[in-house]
C-alpha cells in the first residue's frame, strides 16, 4: 500500500510556492505519488449532472484551476522520485497526437514516473468549449486511448478510426516506460467497468465498501482479455467533498483514516487523498503543511504491508 496526495491545484493559493513545497515536503516525509486532475473553467450557470445531481452548483474552489499537465510538468521539475500521475485528464478535451506528444514528455522529464488517466468527465459546458458532443464521450475515449497507444508503439504511426485519423507518421517522443506508461480509470458505471477491463491497468474510484469494491474488481476481472495483466486498484478518498457544504468541515482526517482501511481491507495498491475542497486550506502555508499532517497515513500504510509480508511468511 502507497500513499499519493491531489496537488494543489485548485483556488487562488494554489501558486508556485504551494505547489512546490507542497510537493518536496510529501516526496520527503515518503508518499508514493502526486496527482492532477482537469477542468476548464467555472460556468456561472451549470445545467450538467455535477456530483450525482442535476444543476447543482460547482465547488467554488473550481473558479480556478491550474492546468493539469503544466502542473504536472512543474511538479516533475521540483521532485525526484514520486509518481506523477492524473485522476483524471477528459478525454473529450484532448486529441490522440497531441496528448500522446504530453504525456510521453512528461514520461521523458520524469525518467519514468508517470501515471495516466483518463474519464469521461462530466461537464457538458466544458465539453461545448471543445466542439465535442457529450453524448459520443464513451466511444471517443476507447478510440482516444486506442490512438494514443498508437502513438506510443513504434514509427511509423497510422490510425483510422469514426473520430480521429493520423496519416502514416513519425510521432515522438515515446514514452520511457514500455510499452507505455500506466492508464488508470476512474469509470465505474457498467459500460465503465467493462471499458476498464478492456484499456487500462488501473481502477481508480473515489468511495465504496470493502465488499463493493472487490464485487467490482471482480466484474473487471471477469472481463480482462487472458492475456493482460490483472487491474490494480487504487481508491481515492476526500478531506472534503466537492459536494459537502462550504464551511461543514467535511470527514476531515478521521474518515479520510476510515477509507484507509476500507482501501486496505479492499486491496489497494495506492489511496490517493483529496484536499482541494477543504475548508482548512486557506493560504499557500495551509498547503505547505498539509503533508505532514497526513504524515499518519503512511505510517498506517508501512504498518499494513508490513503485517502483510509477515503473514506470507
Amino acid at each position: 500500500m502507497q500513499i499519493g496526495l491531489a496537488l494543489p491545484q485548485l483556488g487562488e493559493h494554489a501558486d508556485a510556492a504551494a505547489v512546490r513545497d507542497f510537493a518536496r515536503n510529501a516526496e520527503a516525509l515518503g508518499f508514493a505519488g502526486l496527482w492532477a486532475q482537469e477542468h476548464l473553467f467555472y460556468p456561472e450557470r451549470n445545467e450538467s449532472v455535477y456530483g450525482g445531481r442535476h444543476t447543482t452548483a460547482v465547488h467554488p474552489a473550481y473558479r480556478s484551476v491550474l492546468g493539469a499537465t503544466e502542473l504536472m510538468a512543474y511538479v516533475v521539475a521540483v521532485t525526484d522520485t514520486v509518481l506523477v500521475g492524473s485522476s483524471i485528464l477528459v478525454a473529450g478535451y484532448h486529441r490522440p497526437v497531441e496528448l500522446a506528444q504530453r504525456l510521453a514528455t512528461l514520461d521523458v522529464l520524469s525518467g519514468g514516473r508517470l501515471i495516466a488517466g483518463l474519464g469521461v468527465g462530466w461537464s457538458d459546458e466544458e465539453h461545448a468549449q471543445m466542439d465535442v458532443d457529450p453524448r459520443t464521450r464513451g466511444r471517443r475515449m476507447d478510440e482516444l486511448v486506442r490512438a494514443v497507444e498508437a502513438c506510443w508503439a513504434p514509427d511509423p504511426v497510422e490510425f483510422s478510426g469514426e473520430f480521429f485519423n493520423i496519416p502514416r507518421s513519425v510521432v515522438r517522443p515515446k514514452p520511457v516506460q514500455r510499452p507505455r506508461p500506466p492508464l488508470l480509470s476512474g469509470l465505474r458505471s457498467d459500460r465503465g467497468l467493462a471499458r476498464t477491463a478492456a484499456l487500462f491497468d488501473i481502477w481508480n474510484p473515489s468511495s465504496g465498501t470493502v465488499d463493493a469494491l472487490r464485487e467490482q474488481m471482480s466484474t473487471i476481472a471477469s472481463a480482462r482479455p487472458a492475456d493482460r495483466a490483472p487491474v490494480r486498484l487504487f481508491l481515492r478518498s476526500y478531506l472534503q467533498r466537492p459536494t459537502d457544504e462550504v464551511g461543514s468541515g467535511g470527514q476531515g482526517a478521521e474518515g479520510v483514516i476510515r477509507d484507509l482501511e476500507t482501501a486496505i481491507a479492499a486491496g489497494a495498491e495506492h489511496f490517493i487523498v483529496e484536499c482541494n475542497f477543504s475548508d482548512e486550506v486557506r493560504s499557500p502555508a495551509d498547503w505547505a503543511a498539509m503533508p505532514a499532517r497526513l504524515a499518519v497515513l503512511v505510517e498506517m500504510a508501512e504498518a499494513a504491508s508490513a503485517g502483510a509480508e509477515k503473514e506470507k511468511v
